[in-house]
């Protein structure tokens, strides 16, 4: 198996490096896959589940780019300085540097926040196709930045505090321009990108959409989508888009206190491809 390449990225803005790790195909490369990672610790907390299913890829002919996005992990910045814009254009300097990697088809691999950041970048991109993988997408970035709000809200409580209110929070960040949370500073750019996104493609990017995949992790076996995302699935239908979704059992591994593996999650994501890989062989 080839070995993964780290290597550092520079940033199309002036603003440092971008970490990035190198997963190169084994053999003749069949695909190329740009991953894109969680929110703050949740970021962390999928760090190996990212790893290993990006060698299960590689591995299998698809050649997988990670990058750490501005402030996050072992890229330049700090979390507090990054926004929403920012974080757009790492991907898009990530898929330029793909495409100097070959020209097979391309997969946007996003994983919560990172979903609603693939759905923007399809809108950038000079690919004449693109395929999404979206593993326990969020149907509105506002869900994800309320519950990260949330943890200040515990927090205080737990420290014997009268507590605080959303309402409060959110004027902090307006009035400050920042919210420590958790560790992280959370900027008011970045979470007003959050607070706006949603799992939606815009009209001038479907036409370049080719396979969509929806993976949902519940610790319980379900055949259909939970009430939020099976709204969000239904809207892109209407629209033409041929999204399938996955139901998959397992653990919520990106907010476990431990760090804990999904196997459906990796061998499902695999089943997807290694099927997308078949059905291209034949229209060859």
């Amino acid at each position: 198996m080839s070995k993964a390449q780290p290597f550092f990225l520079a940033s199309p803005q002036g603003k440092g490096q971008r970490f990035c790790i190198f997963h190169p195909a084994d053999g003749i490369q069949r695909g190329r896959v740009l991953h894109i990672h969680p929110f703050a610790e949740e970021m962390n907390k999928s760090r190996r589940m990212a790893a290993l299913q990006a060698r299960a890829m590689a591995k299998s002919g698809f050649s997988v780019l990670q990058i750490d996005l501005f402030g996050c992990g072992d890229s330049s910045g700090d979390f507090g300085d990054a926004g929403w814009q920012d974080w757009l254009d790492d991907l898009n300097a990530a898929t330029k540097w793909l495409a100097t990697q070959g020209d097979e088809p391309l997969w946007l691999w996003g994983h919560r926040a990172g979903c609603l950041l693939a759905c923007e970048l399809l809108e950038r991109l000079d690919e004449p196709v693109c395929n999404l993988l979206l593993w326990h997408p969020p149907p509105q970035g506002r869900v994800l930045l309320q519950q990260f709000l949330r943890l200040k809200l515990a927090s205080g409580l737990l420290d014997g505090g009268s507590g605080t209110t959303m309402e409060a929070l959110k004027l902090q960040l307006q009035s400050q321009g920042h919210v420590e949370i958790a560790g992280y500073a959370l900027s008011a750019g970045l979470a007003a990108g959050l607070e706006q996104a949603s799992l939606t493609v815009a009209s001038e990017a479907r036409t370049r959409l080719g396979q969509a995949h929806c993976f949902e992790v519940t610790s319980q076996p379900a055949a259909e989508p939970t009430p939020a995302l099976a709204s969000a699935l239904t809207r892109w239908r209407a629209q033409g888009i041929n999204v399938i979704h996955h139901p998959v059992t397992g653990p919520a591994f990106w907010q476990t206190s431990e760090i804990e593996d999904a196997p459906a999650l990796l061998s499902s994501t695999m089943s997807t491809l290694t099927a997308w890989r078949a059905e291209e062989r034949v229209a060859c």
